[in-house]
């Protein structure tokens, strides 16, 4: 007996049924783009490069990387979250567009919290204090000497007015009571390149990015924000060592989809990405890039520190202006 289409979905309704119940193949089941909110190059471009390869493999259909830069992470964070939540427009997070834009911005054109369904995170960075390899400074200890004996002689450099290395500084100038003069630059690439030449002399930076340059000694290590002491660097102590725990933050990236993404999609990318992050190959790689793999977040966690962080960074943002319009 022939059935037509009009007379199919009648009968589906009569039985309770989604007529789309067969129909639609399990997602995904076409190409995902990730979204990397700034330009090609950076640590949250190499991260979500290294998580997408991994979920192209897994889940079956590429997952295409699409840099959208611009504003701080602002447009691309903006175009994710406008964007159809079906799950196949996601975005990697960051420090700088989940946690700082929403602490010192007020007017930023997304929501940081309720724009988006986080997923989980794809690793922790360390943090480091850096300084020129010329400054006569060995330890932190002797840094602050040496600016406490010299204020407002040093400067830092920073990725810009309002990021996470400007506000973390800040932070570390009112704990340890020194005078440094802060210089924002257009990104932490060119900040670090002035603290090597000597232009400035300290900078606050992740790990990752900036291995190489301390292990050739065009950089020095003075304490990092961790856990725990890193491998590469032993004899350098966390901030938790020197008594300043607040300093003591890893950043982080990770990925999330635009709200009202339904659930069971939510889910799924969870499962893949811990799939992915479980796997003894991939604990090689992010340690061998300076990534830390992360402990098992749920999404309710995920978001759940995303919200603590913003109070965090909202408090130093007040106690020092720090506001960009």
């Amino acid at each position: 007996m022939h059935i037509n289409r009009r007379e199919f979905v009648s009968l589906a309704a009569a039985a309770g049924l989604s007529p789309l119940a067969h129909a639609e193949a399990p997602y995904p089941n076409k190409p995902i783009t990730l979204v990397v909110p700034f330009t090609p190059g950076g640590s949250v471009d190499n991260s979500g490069r290294l998580m997408a390869d991994r979920l192209s493999r897994l889940l079956g259909v590429p997952v295409i990387v699409d840099n959208k830069g611009g504003a701080g992470g602002s447009l691309g964070s903006a175009f994710v979250a406008k964007a159809k939540p079906d799950g196949y427009t996601l975005i990697v997070t960051s420090q700088s567009t989940h946690v700082v834009n929403p602490a010192v911005t007020p007017k930023l054109p997304y929501d940081a919290v309720n724009d988006f369904a986080p997923v989980t995170l794809i690793d922790r960075l360390s943090n480091v204090l850096l300084v020129n390899a010329s400054l006569p400074v060995r330890t932190f200890a002797d840094l602050v000497k040496y600016a406490q004996a010299n204020p407002g002689k040093l400067n830092y450099a920073s990725a810009g007015t309002g990021s996470v290395s400007h506000l973390s500084m800040e932070l570390l100038k009112t704990q340890t009571k020194i005078d440094i003069t802060h210089v924002p630059y257009r990104g932490a690439g060119v900040a670090i390149t002035d603290v090597m030449s000597g232009q400035v002399q300290l900078a606050w930076n992740n790990l990752s990015t900036n291995l190489a340059s301390i292990k050739n000694g065009k950089l020095r290590a003075l304490a990092v924000a961790a856990p725990q002491r890193v491998a590469q660097l032993p004899d350098v102590p966390t901030f938790a060592e020197l008594k300043l725990p607040d300093l003591n933050l890893t950043s982080w990236t990770g990925i999330a989809a635009p709200a009202k993404t339904p659930q069971p999609i939510i889910d799924r990318l969870y499962q893949a990405m811990r799939t992915v992050l479980q796997d003894p190959a991939t604990h090689t790689v992010w340690a061998d890039k300076g990534m830390m793999v992360p402990e098992e977040l749920k999404p309710q966690a995920y978001r759940a520190e995303i919200v603590e962080r913003i109070k965090f960074y909202s408090r130093i943002a007040k106690a020092n202006n720090i506001v960009l319009e």
